[in-house]
């Protein structure tokens, strides 16, 4: 599935400290966890998907190459999105991928964002009210949250808590990476996301 240019992405996103370290293909079987969940759930490829806080690509632009579909690299922090910027703009690279620069609370209610994506990932973004708050808004109803969590992670998405945003519990794997999976399935309330840092500050669960 990989190609060079997708390697070489990887490698140089650990030089600069925006991947963990190990073994890239360690970081391409991570990844395959977000992909082959959202394969044996739905099927065809989500028409646009949206990985939030991208930092050094993973799983963005693992699913960008295997899916070749509309994907935008979120992140907030401009040295992170100037590298995806410079890894999209290689000359074998896939089309459809964008980055977008700034925080999920903010962008989250613009016009071109708000309930745009069938798909939102999320490997390291925050904890899971944290995330679950800055991603509902950019899903379809319909659409799925797909978020890396540690192998023994319990019962850390309430349904009472996700349910507030208009989400709900799907599925979860671990084998031995682990994801949940969320559905939307009602419109975000109005009131969130709310305030940039106000997610971390005062979580909903």
């Amino acid at each position: 599935m990989a190609d060079s240019w997708l390697r070489r992405t990887l490698a140089s996103a650990q030089e600069w400290g925006f991947l963990g370290p190990g073994p890239v293909e360690q970081h391409l079987k991570h990844a395959e966890l977000f992909w082959r969940s959202w394969e044996e759930l739905v099927g065809d490829p989500p028409g646009a998907l949206l990985d939030l806080g991208s930092g050094g690509g993973v799983p963005g632009l693992i699913l960008l190459e295997r899916w070749q579909r509309r994907t935008v690299l979120l992140d907030a922090m401009q040295r992170r999105a100037a590298f995806l910027e410079r890894a999209l703009s290689d000359e074998e690279s896939p089309a459809g991928g964008v980055v977008w620069l700034g925080r999920a609370e903010e962008l989250a209610r613009e016009s071109r964002a708000e309930e745009a994506f069938d798909l939102v990932t999320a490997r390291s973004f925050g904890p899971p009210a944290v995330t679950a708050e800055c991603a509902a808004r950019f899903l379809r109803v319909g659409g799925l949250l797909i978020v890396s969590e540690p192998p023994d992670g319990g019962l850390r998405w309430p349904e009472d808590g996700v349910g507030r945003l208009g989400l709900r519990h799907r599925d979860a794997r671990r084998e031995p990476f682990a994801v949940e999976i969320l559905e939307k399935v009602a419109p975000t309330p109005a009131p969130y996301p709310r305030r940039v840092g106000v997610p971390a500050k005062r979580p909903l669960f």
